[in-house]
């Protein structure tokens, strides 16, 4: 049990310390994917 704790324990660190690169990656991949919805209804619009 102690072995689980400190391993969420670490993963909780390491995302408090990097959480604007997740964010960053999360708002690319967002991106990305709205640039290819909108793609595709443009390309379907002719």
């Amino acid at each position: 049990m102690h072995m689980v704790m400190d391993g969420y324990n670490g993963l909780s660190l390491i995302v408090r310390l990097n959480w604007d690169r997740i964010f960053m990656v999360g708002t690319l991949v967002a991106g990305l994917l709205a640039g290819a919805f909108l793609g595709q209804a443009l390309v379907g619009m002719y």
